[in-house]
C-alpha cells in the first residue's frame, strides 16, 4: 500500500515531461549510466523519470527525518535555481544560500556565516563544488540534482534530472517541498497543494520590466483608442455649437432687414 501511495502519479509525470526534466546532456558520467533510459539521435540522453521519482522520494524521506528543519541547508549558485531554493526554504523551514558561496562556511568557525548543518542540498554539483567538498570534510550528507554529465564525487543521494533549465529546477524543488510536507503530516495526499509551481520559477528582471512596459504601453494604447473615439464626437459637438450660433445670427440678421423694410414702407406712406 505504501508503494502505491508513494508511486509516481500521472499528473506529476505530465508536469515532469512538460518541464523537460527528462532531457539530459550529450555527455554522460559512467556513474549516471544506470539512470539513463536511452539516447536520442541527436546525442541527447533521456533520463528515466521512474528513477528520478524514486530518488526524489528517498531525498524527501531523509529531509523529513531531520527533527529541526533549520539543520537542512539548500544551496544554488546557478541563477536559475536561486528563487527555487528560497521558496523551498520558505515552505520547509530550511536555510538557503542563493548566489556565491563563501568558502569556509562549513569549516571555518571564525567566520560570521559559519554553519553546522546536518544535511546539504545542492542544485548543480559542477557549480556548487565548493560546498560539496567542504561537506565531505565535516561529514555532512549531500543530496544533489544531477544531470547526466554531473560528477557523483562526495554525493550521497543523486536525483537524476535536468538541472540546466529553469522550469525543470523549479518543478523538482516544488515536488521535493511538497513531498517533505506530506511526510511531515502538514499536507494531505488526497488534496492538491495550493502553491503554484510558478512561484519557484526564476524570473529575469529584464523580462519583468519588459512585461511591465508592454502592459503600460497597452494601457496607453487603450486610452489613445478611447481618446480617438471621443475626439470626433467632441468635434461634432463643437461644430454643432458653432453652426447653431451662425444660424441664430443669420436668423437675427434676417429679421432686422425685414423689420427695417416694413418701417421704411410706412415712412414712405
Amino acid at each position: 500500500m505504501a508503494n502505491n501511495v508513494l508511486s509516481l502519479k500521472e499528473e506529476d509525470l505530465k508536469l515532469m515531461l512538460a518541464a523537460k526534466v527528462h532531457l539530459g546532456t550529450k555527455n554522460i558520467d559512467p556513474n549516471l549510466q544506470r539512470y539513463v533510459w536511452r539516447r536520442r539521435q541527436d546525442g541527447v540522453y533521456i533520463i528515466n523519470l521512474g528513477k528520478t521519482w524514486e530518488k526524489l522520494i528517498l531525498a524527501a524521506r531523509i529531509i523529513a527525518a531531520i527533527e529541526n528543519p533549520e539543520d537542512v541547508i539548500v544551496i544554488s549558485a546557478r541563477p536559475y535555481g536561486q528563487r527555487s531554493v528560497f521558496k523551498f526554504a520558505q515552505h520547509t523551514g530550511a536555510q538557503y544560500i542563493g548566489g556565491r558561496y563563501t568558502p569556509g562556511t562549513f569549516t571555518n568557525q571564525i567566520q560570521k556565516t559559519f554553519l553546522e548543518p546536518r544535511l546539504l542540498i545542492v542544485t548543480d554539483p559542477q557549480v556548487d563544488h565548493q560546498p560539496i567538498l567542504e561537506s565531505s570534510y565535516v561529514n555532512i550528507p549531500t543530496i544533489a540534482l544531477c544531470d547526466t554529465d554531473a560528477s557523483l564525487r562526495h554525493i550521497d543521494v543523486a536525483i537524476p534530472c535536468n538541472n540546466k533549465g529553469k522550469q525543470s529546477i523549479a518543478l523538482m524543488y516544488w515536488l521535493l517541498a511538497r513531498e517533505v510536507q506530506r511526510m511531515r503530516g502538514l499536507l494531505s495526499r488526497s488534496q492538491p497543494w495550493n502553491v503554484m509551481v510558478d512561484l519557484f520559477m526564476y524570473r529575469d528582471l529584464e523580462e519583468v520590466e519588459k512585461e511591465q512596459e508592454a502592459a503600460a504601453a497597452a494601457a496607453v494604447g487603450d486610452d489613445a483608442v478611447v481618446v480617438s473615439a471621443v475626439e470626433p464626437v467632441a468635434d461634432e459637438l463643437a461644430k454643432g455649437a458653432e453652426w447653431g450660433a451662425v444660424e441664430d445670427n443669420a436668423a437675427t440678421t434676417a429679421e432686422v432687414p425685414a423689420t427695417g423694410f416694413s418701417a421704411t414702407q410706412r415712412y414712405a406712406q
